[in-house]
């Protein structure tokens, strides 16, 4: 399959490798980035798009999405499938989708779940919105760059369903840390601890898979420093999407409003910043109780 792949940072990079390395026929354009190997360069986007059967983009953010798909859209075929693979707000999605529906293209939006090293061992996992026809088009390619891909309905529904996992993921991620300190304070050994949550009730992937203390479980960022494999800054990103989503649908989500206060805090006003979201594990254990409970 000839394809574009639009945004080759940490996340895309080894996403277009892989998918060249399986013997798809890749072009690539980033002009902040090299390009990675098998991957062919092209300087400009709409040369890269040119003939294109899919074109994938993996960009920071909204604005970045609709300005690059509107450079896109008339450079590509009609009948071509555009996928994003970034995490956007959910207007945006609906918004690109629209525009390449009016231009005979179809449209995608498929975020993904897994991080740096789900993207270069080809296992992530794909949430993705659009219609049926470029579902199956477009499948054979999330086998090879991931391990699972979900088709959670229309347009949006793929954005939707990553901002609602990753307000658990952050809201689990502070309460897993917040008992790791509390056990500390309260003289349980922390590898105790992970010995009887990681079997009982309450258990999560935020203890099991991804345990923020160091030493302790498998292995994760805990183990190198923090270093992140999910930096606290785009975590902060994906709560005040799943805010700003909520917001426009009359959603309460008090618990996700409280973790998005607390990342920003970290993030914004302390050393959270290009740190892994588990990083919070050290923060919470250096402080004694709020009494403001701000």
């Amino acid at each position: 399959m000839k394809i574009a792949f639009i945004g080759l940072g940490n996340m895309g990079a080894p996403m277009a490798r892989n998918l060249a390395a399986a013997g798809h026929r890749v072009t690539g354009h980033d002009p902040a980035a090299p390009m990675p190997e098998g991957v062919s360069p092209a300087a400009a986007l709409a040369e890269a798009v040119a003939g294109a059967e899919v074109v994938i983009t993996m960009l920071p953010n909204g604005a970045i999405l609709r300005a690059v798909a509107a450079e896109a859209i008339p450079a590509m075929s009609p009948g071509a499938v555009l996928c994003d693979c970034s995490t956007v707000d959910v207007d945006s999605a609906r918004a690109v989708a629209a525009e390449a529906g009016a231009a005979g293209l179809m449209a995608l939006d498929a975020p993904v779940s897994g991080g740096i090293g789900g993207a270069a061992a080809g296992t992530l996992t794909f949430m993705v919105g659009g219609p049926d026809e470029a579902f199956a088009r477009v499948a054979p390619l999330f086998d090879i760059m991931g391990q699972k891909a979900v088709h959670c309905g229309g347009a949006g529904a793929g954005q939707a369903a990553k901002i609602c996992n990753n307000m658990i993921l952050g809201a689990t991620m502070i309460v897993t840390c917040e008992a790791f300190a509390l056990a500390d304070k309260l003289g349980l050994d922390r590898q105790k601890m992970f010995d009887v949550v990681s079997t009982s009730s309450g258990y999560s992937w935020s203890m099991n898979a991804y345990c923020p203390a160091p030493g302790v479980g498998p292995a994760s960022p805990a183990d190198s420093g923090y270093k992140p494999g999910f930096a606290a800054e785009l975590m902060l990103k994906d709560l005040r999407l799943a805010l700003q989503a909520a917001e426009g649908a009359d959603a309460d989500t008090p618990i996700g409003t409280l973790a998005a206060e607390l990342y920003a805090r970290f993030v914004e006003e302390e050393d959270g910043r290009g740190r892994d979201f588990s990083a919070m594990l050290p923060r919470l254990a250096a402080r004694g109780r709020d009494r403001s409970r701000g």
